[in-house]
């Protein structure tokens, strides 16, 4: 299952993960982040030992999203080794999504 986390946690459980992080910047009024929401159940299901996924939630958290300049939402960020290594803005299938973080995931591991 994917995680909450708010800006008082953003650092320990993204930016200083030991794996990939998929970050879904999310807002309860938002249709389309209630679509993304059971495809990242599922792929948190199946890479959840190779990816963590967290969720943000904007309204919550709006200096997290001024920190990251987001402009709409959902607004999916991949995060590796501390680093922004790419970002989708709007809704992916779930075909879409497991690509996009397969192509990504090894970006920005140093070593």
């Amino acid at each position: 299952m994917p995680i909450d986390v708010s800006a008082q946690d953003f650092n320990d459980k993204v930016l200083n993960s030991d794996r990939p992080v998929l970050v879904d910047f999310w807002a309860p009024w938002c249709g389309p982040c209630k679509m993304v929401a059971p495809i990242l159940d599922e792929l948190a299901e199946e890479l959840g030992d190779r990816l963590t996924i967290a969720k943000v939630n904007v309204d919550h958290n709006q200096e997290l999203a001024a920190q990251y300049g987001l402009r709409g939402v959902p607004t999916l960020m991949l995060f590796n080794g501390g680093e922004l290594v790419s970002q989708q803005v709007g809704v992916l299938n779930k075909a879409q999504l497991r690509d996009w973080v397969e192509q990504h995931a090894s970006e920005g591991q140093s070593g």
